[in-house]
């Protein structure tokens, strides 16, 4: 399976694109879509949106995988963000990819054993899990790679849930305390 890691940005979009084979995963490509303050931001989403299609046509991804967004104390940088995803998942979702987000907690928790983790930690657990040479050149295409990893050991070992409290307990008696 091949999976488009996407970490949304207006200013720099990182992708990273990961190939899945049972237990193994490798490194395909990765990029980023990387846009100048000055331009407006029609031109930046479209940026983000020509660069991501391009890597889509080339390498035709299974699955994309997005982060989503933080939410700060500053709600311009949110809502661009928000542009940013938008356009990100249209160029996934036209291309017939189904989408999966995931909060940027959950992927350092992944990739790092940490939530709290620096983008530098997880920079240097995505080099060392996938055998890279070198560390990309940059933190926000790492951060596109750990998302496309995240996603990777998602479908691998998915959460096993359960959809009521009489199914866990079926399903787990052990785990059950009688008074």
């Amino acid at each position: 399976m091949i999976i488009l890691g996407i970490d949304p940005g207006t200013l720099v979009t990182g992708y990273g694109i990961v190939e899945r084979k049972g237990s193994l995963l490798r490194m395909i490509d990765c990029g980023m879509a990387r846009n100048n303050r000055d331009d407006d931001m029609p031109q930046r989403l479209k940026a983000i949106y020509d660069t991501l299609c391009r890597a889509i046509d080339r390498w035709h991804p299974d699955a994309a995988a997005i982060e989503t967004a933080f939410y700060g104390k500053n709600i311009q940088s949110s809502l661009k963000i928000g542009q940013a995803r938008g356009v990100a998942m249209l160029a996934a979702v036209n291309a017939g990819l189904p989408v999966s987000e995931y909060a940027p907690r959950e992927i350092k928790r992944a990739i790092t054993g940490s939530g709290a983790a620096s983008k530098d930690q997880v920079q240097f657990m995505i080099v060392a899990m996938l055998r890279m040479k070198a560390a990309p050149e940059a933190l926000d295409i790492s951060d596109a790679l750990a998302v496309a990893v995240t996603h990777a050991h998602r479908i691998a070992a998915p959460t096993a849930g359960t959809s009521s409290w009489k199914s866990f307990i079926a399903a787990h008696p052990e785990r059950v305390v009688s008074q």
